[in-house]
């Protein structure tokens, strides 16, 4: 089966299709928007308004600079700048943080005493349904347990969180269960489960990959791109439960493209430029098969959460809504860096709840892979192509579509030879958007027939789709 050519996808938005929209109507206009930095005197030792990838960075920097009195950091959207925590009292250490741009807090407790807390709380209180993380806003460790967890489960869980004391940790209740977000339908399918493509990578062999969920890749060893359809990638790696849930799959065919974008309906997709890690208080994106676009924030970082499968350590942890089939979707910033796959977590996207991410850069320092995939992401940008972003289709010169069948009940009926990028011909995509890399979701199309939702996920998931296929 080849994929030198990206074939047309349908694709139909389940219930979130309203909070999608609410969402891509905050992260679009913003796309690519550029930081505006001061040059003057006092803008070098006052906080520095900062992009969120980039108060990432710069707490990356500052963790290494401060050593011991680095106590965490979190990022404050509203006045768009990094927090940096110490527990030094070392002025020396504070102009330091200062000077760097970033705005200095002293706090009690420092990294390793949070990290002993946690030891603890793993040690006396690792039960199903309950999970903690370090929340640098309150330089404490928030625990979370879920409704199952009740009568002696509860109490050890609360007399442990009372041994830390209250200025060490927290611990509030969630009315759903924690899970991880498998489910039967659309989108990848292996083994009768249904996932979400997360990213596009490049294996350390050269051969195109994705990554997505780890307990999607140990359910099942070959994904298709619909429900009965033949297998089109197949598991080369996958870690679940224990450190991280995730997994890398190969493409069957080596020739398959697969840009490294995100499509985030609406005719609209978001280039992946680069993997960075998640910064608390920060806003993210997540694209899943079931549910669509969510957008909401980080509220934590290297955290535990003990599934009932097993235990899963070094995730974030944020509000952000999925359902089940949302596993392995991407987790995104809207400057187009990938930050996560979803795992699991509690609630819905009605009620909302706690929803966990592996991170991207630790998964693909694991698997030995690199964000994008190869040739094919080149042609990742927004470029425009009848007033919606083609963003990364094929490669130059590449087709994208051109008179390829949109599916069952799918319509084609874009004008061919609109331009999307360098020489890509984009035969499929309406003049309105609202075909995207070759995937049709405009009247017509066929809510979960055997939609395509894998195969390079529409452009290898081209779109990120790459953690999509909306159902």
């Amino acid at each position: 089966m080849s994929h030198k050519r990206i074939p047309k996808r349908k694709a139909a938005f389940a219930a979130g299709t309203v909070v999608a929209l609410g969402a891509a109507a905050i992260l679009l206009p913003n796309a690519n928007a550029s930081q505006d930095g001061s040059s003057n005197d006092a803008a070098a030792v006052a906080p520095k308004p900062l992009k969120a990838t980039d108060a990432s960075d710069l707490a990356s920097q500052l963790e290494k600079l401060l050593g011991d009195a680095f106590a965490g950091s979190y990022y404050d959207a509203d006045s768009r700048q990094l927090v940096v925590n110490v527990t030094a009292g070392d002025t020396s250490v504070v102009v330091q943080a200062k000077q760097a741009g970033a705005k200095v807090r002293v706090v009690d407790n420092s990294l390793t005493e949070l990290a002993a807390g946690a030891k603890t709380l793993k040690d006396r209180a690792t039960i199903p349904g309950t999970s903690w993380g370090v929340d640098p806003r309150t330089n404490k460790i928030l625990v979370t347990a879920d409704s199952t967890v009740t009568g002696a489960k509860w109490n050890t869980l609360e007399s442990t969180v009372k041994s830390l004391g209250s200025d060490m940790a927290t611990i509030k209740k969630s009315a759903g269960t924690f899970k991880t977000f498998v489910s039967g339908g659309d989108a990848i399918f292996g083994g009768g489960a249904r996932c979400s493509l997360g990213f596009n990578v490049t294996a350390g062999d050269g051969s195109p990959a994705f990554l997505t969920a780890g307990h999607c890749g140990v359910a099942a060893e070959q994904w298709s791109d619909s429900e009965t359809g033949q297998p089109i990638a197949t598991v080369d790696q996958a870690t679940f439960p224990g450190n991280g849930d995730f997994a890398l799959v190969k493409y069957d065919d080596p020739a398959t493209q697969a840009p490294s974008e995100v499509n985030v309906g609406g005719g609209q997709t978001v280039a992946i430029q680069q993997a960075a890690d998640a910064e608390v208080g920060s806003q993210v994106f997540r694209m899943g098969s079931t549910t669509g676009l969510a957008d909401g924030q980080v509220l934590a970082l290297d955290a535990t959460v003990n599934y009932p499968e097993g235990t899963v350590t070094g995730l974030i942890q944020t509000d952000v809504c999925a359902e089940p089939g949302d596993s392995g979707g991407s987790l995104f910033t809207q400057d187009g860096s990938a930050i996560g796959l979803t795992s699991g977590g509690s609630g819905d996207c009605t009620v909302g709840g706690e929803t966990f991410f592996q991170p991207v850069t630790t998964a693909l320092q694991a698997v030995g892979a690199t964000l994008g995939a190869g040739d094919a992401a080149g042609g990742a940008g927004g470029d425009q192509a009848g007033g919606g972003e083609a963003g990364a289709g094929a490669g130059a010169g590449d087709e994208a579509g051109a008179g390829q069948e949109a599916g069952a009940g799918g319509d084609a009926s874009a004008s061919p030879g609109d331009e999307a990028g360098a020489g890509q011909e984009v035969g499929g995509e309406q003049a309105g958007g609202d075909v995207i890399g070759g995937q049709d979701t405009g009247n017509g199309q066929d809510a979960g027939n055997g939609q395509d939702a894998g195969n390079g996920q529409d452009a290898g998931n081209g779109t990120g789709d790459a953690g999509q296929s909306h159902n």
